[in-house]
């Protein structure tokens, strides 16, 4: 069995004595572990850090089996955010994120693109909300997307400013008043498909994002949101504190 791929990685820990695992979300196999042949090496360690687009290579004999990856770096966005605290937060926590949340060798081709264009994002203004629309998609890629539309209650396309925490629908305003405290905000670039406003957008489509994800994904296996999405959290609110 053999196949080869582009692939970023999100994650790689070390596996005996000069080898490592590296999880890697590829275009066509989905998420997939292999075991890295001297991937500790001061040659080969760079390659596998989070966040890097590899084009590998995976053998085994047979399917099931862990199987062994060769690659290549091809582009090198863990080094690139070293410089910038929440760039380097924001892309531990997507990787973090997907590695926890797609089930493994399920191809998600749609949760590639939208990760390499965040990779492609990073470095340029509005990329924490292209962040969050990335978890909108991993959302939607499980099969909880939300709609975000048109309002729930009335039909209405403007003033969207809430979600149902029980349908994941948008509801207008207006007509959420009466339920206003039962509801969880979306934040307008959301709804409209623009850049936000200000931090406080941002932290509300995190918000919003965390608490489906936390209710639909984690909760349901008994794990928690992973720790790298809080510090990513913490980050851009010192941030903007500063």
């Amino acid at each position: 069995m053999e196949w080869t791929d582009h692939g970023i990685v999100l994650s790689s820990r070390p596996h005996g004595e000069t080898g490592l695992v590296a999880s890697l979300l590829t275009r066509a196999h989905g998420r997939h572990a292999g075991f890295v042949h001297g991937g500790v090496s001061r040659k080969a360690r760079p390659v596998w850090q989070p966040g890097n687009v590899v084009e590998v290579a995976w053998r085994a004999r047979l399917a099931e089996q862990l199987g062994n990856y060769t690659g290549e770096l091809r582009e090198p966005h863990a080094a690139r955010a070293l410089d910038d605290p929440s760039e380097l937060a924001g892309l531990a926590a997507a990787c973090a994120m997907a590695d926890s949340a797609l089930p493994e060798r399920e191809p998600h081709p749609a949760m590639y693109e939208g990760f390499h264009a965040l990779l492609g994002a990073l470095g340029h203004p509005g990329w924490p909300a292209i962040y969050v629309r990335l978890e909108l998609g991993l959302l939607q890629e499980l099969g909880f997307g939300l709609d975000l539309e048109k309002c729930a209650l009335t039909g209405a396309t403007e003033d969207l400013a809430f979600v149902s925490p029980k349908t994941g629908r948008a509801v207008s305003r207006a007509a959420a008043e009466p339920y206003r405290d039962k509801l969880v905000a979306l934040p307008i670039f959301l709804s409209t498909g623009g850049l936000p406003a200000d931090s406080e957008e941002v932290r509300q489509g995190l918000d919003l994002t965390g608490f489906f994800l936390e209710r639909h994904v984690f909760w349901p296996h008994n794990k928690p949101l992973p720790a790298a999405r809080a510090r990513f959290m913490e980050t851009l609110q010192r941030q903007e504190q500063q």
